[in-house]
């Protein structure tokens, strides 16, 4: 069934490119940028459909959702997308911990796809809407993703507390994105929420930061979405053994300064690479 998702999305993108001829190149780029969008959703829609019965069988196991990462990878093919994963061995470690990482764009996601095998037993944290999203939001459910409603503090902390054993006694890593919402601004980080942190330090198990290098390949204001390269660089994972509540603050702020570091060597290096031609954007 993917097959034929992933057949009829490149019908589409030769069906563009026929029509570029006759069209301005700003309202050709536009016409990509939605296109490539909506073969994003579409697929993140119809191939969880296709997958339901087989989540079934095995509910809300995280098994469920490397196999869905398995198959909704291939969509980076058609974007001419290149996902570079930097010291991979530190997610391939067997063990339970706090997965974080920098929020640009909903094709994070699709990164995240790209190296879900690696990491094996994960699963991410989600706000509680995207439950209602079907049938994504049910597929999501059965393949263990953590549903958090961040209006109710209470309930959410109740809810991250249930995350203990599965990061200590099952060993899975938990991936959460701290900004909280996607950030527009690709010249720094939004404030940390300290949640995160506070899973980590309650199970005690590691924090593992992970950054994506900026989506300079797309705008949402001018609507742009290029060809480009992602590095996803994993730091040393950073111990929260002997740390107590007291603590979240302090964890919090040294993690966030930690990756805007490697975030400002990497916007560099992927911007020093690209040919002199190329006409980058900021994040939109």
């Amino acid at each position: 069934m993917w097959e034929e998702i992933f057949f009829l999305s490149s019908i589409c993108l030769l069906a563009a490119s026929l029509i570029s001829k006759s069209i301005s190149h700003i309202e050709f780029s536009k016409i990509k940028f939605y296109l490539f969008f909506f073969i994003y959703y579409l697929s993140c829609s119809l191939v969880p459909l296709v997958l339901l019965p087989f989540f079934l069988l095995r509910p809300k196991s995280v098994y469920n959702a490397k196999f869905g990462a398995a198959i909704l990878k291939h969509v980076t093919k058609l974007y001419d997308l290149k996902w570079e994963l930097r010291r991979g061995e530190i997610l391939a470690e067997e063990r339970g911990a706090i997965v974080v990482s920098n929020h640009q764009s909903s094709l994070d996601i699709l990164g995240l796809f790209n190296i879900w095998e690696l990491a094996d037993k994960l699963t991410v944290i989600a706000k509680k809407e995207l439950m209602y999203a079907m049938p994504f939001g049910l597929a999501a459910y059965l393949a263990g993703t953590i549903f958090i409603d961040r209006k109710n503090t209470k309930h959410a902390y109740d809810q991250l507390k249930i995350t203990t054993d599965v990061m200590v006694k099952e060993k899975t890593k938990i991936w959460l994105f701290p900004e909280g919402t996607r950030n527009k601004d690709c010249t720094c980080f939004l404030p940390f929420k300290k949640g995160a942190f506070h899973m980590a330090i309650a199970a005690q198990v590691p924090v593992i930061p992970v950054v994506f290098s900026p989506f300079y390949f797309i705008n949402n204001e001018k609507k742009i979405f290029n060809k480009g390269h992602v590095v996803m660089q994993c730091l040393d994972p950073i111990p929260t053994k002997g740390l107590t509540l007291d603590d979240v603050k302090e964890l919090t702020n040294q993690v966030r300064e930690k990756m805007m570091t490697v975030y400002k060597d990497l916007y560099k290096e992927v911007i020093a690479n690209l040919p002199s031609a190329y006409q980058h954007t900021r994040v939109g």
